[in-house]
């Protein structure tokens, strides 16, 4: 019985502390970013840039809650790199500290989030991320308030976003982009799009699109409330009007972009 009691006993602690272990640990690192940060003659601001390396995953999360934007890049290396710009505003100095330090950045098999204590009148915290990881990671990113920017990446990508701008540069796999309030930028890349496709769309706000001048795709461009404009000829079946659909080159995924309330803009690099 007491072998079996110690065993059990093991077993609890090596339960119980793994969820300890598996927490990462977070480093200042240089605040150049937070010189960055636009300031307010209200109340007093403080900064402060954490970072973290993690093993790669799969896929990653990132839930940039009510305020802060997220920025994503590809790199070379076998790791994942996370530094996030935490702020805090309140009426003083001394309660801006409490706040920023109740703030928790927090990254768990793959999902980064933030979590903060509640706030007084023209109190406020937030926090944003820049991430660089693998190339071949797949992507879920959510923001409210902050724009959202993947450069690089290949793979299963969904970005979500609803006030803010969001930007795609060289992508491939199968991507999805939408937000509410803020213009898109598409910059796409080599001679044809790798995967599935690209699909982004805003209701309020412009796209802007540069495409390779040897590249082949379906290109869909579509506004209401706006309009197109290419600075490069393409060939056009039927009339063209707030909406556009032509292949390019030979060919190949489809590249769809869309507005609502915005004009469509496409170019050479």
């Amino acid at each position: 019985m007491r072998t079996h009691t110690g065993l059990l006993a093991a077993v609890l602690t090596f339960v119980v502390a793994a969820p300890l272990q598996a927490r990462q640990s977070w480093q200042l690192a240089e605040q150049e970013w937070c010189d960055q940060a636009r300031g307010s003659s209200r109340g007093e601001r403080l900064c402060e840039v954490r970072t973290t390396s993690v093993a790669p995953t799969a896929w990653v999360e990132v839930d940039g809650g009510g305020n802060g934007g997220v920025s994503v890049e590809a790199w070379e290396r076998n790791e994942i790199e996370v530094i996030a710009r935490v702020q805090a505003r309140a009426g003083s100095e001394e309660r801006a500290r409490e706040i920023l330090d109740a703030i928790d950045v927090s990254w768990d098999g793959g999902r980064l989030e933030a979590d903060g204590p509640r706030t007084g009148r023209r109190e406020s915290w937030v926090v944003g991320y820049r991430i660089r990881l693998p190339r071949n990671t797949d992507l879920r990113l959510r923001t409210t308030n902050g724009g959202i920017s993947v450069t690089g990446v290949s793979g299963d990508i969904d970005v979500r976003a609803v006030n803010g701008g969001v930007s795609f540069a060289a992508l491939a796999g199968d991507v999805h982009g939408r937000t509410t309030n803020g213009g898109v930028s598409v910059e796409l890349a080599d001679t044809r799009w790798d995967g599935a496709g690209l699909d982004i769309e805003t209701t309020n706000g412009g796209v802007r699109m540069s495409v390779p001048e040897q590249y082949s795709a379906e290109l869909e461009l579509s506004t209401r409330n706006g309009r197109i404009d290419l600075d490069f000829p393409v060939t056009v079946q039927g009339r063209m009007g707030r909406s556009l659909r032509t292949s390019l080159g030979d060919g190949g995924s489809t590249i769809r972009a869309a507005t609502t309330n915005g004009s469509v803009h496409v170019s050479h690099p």
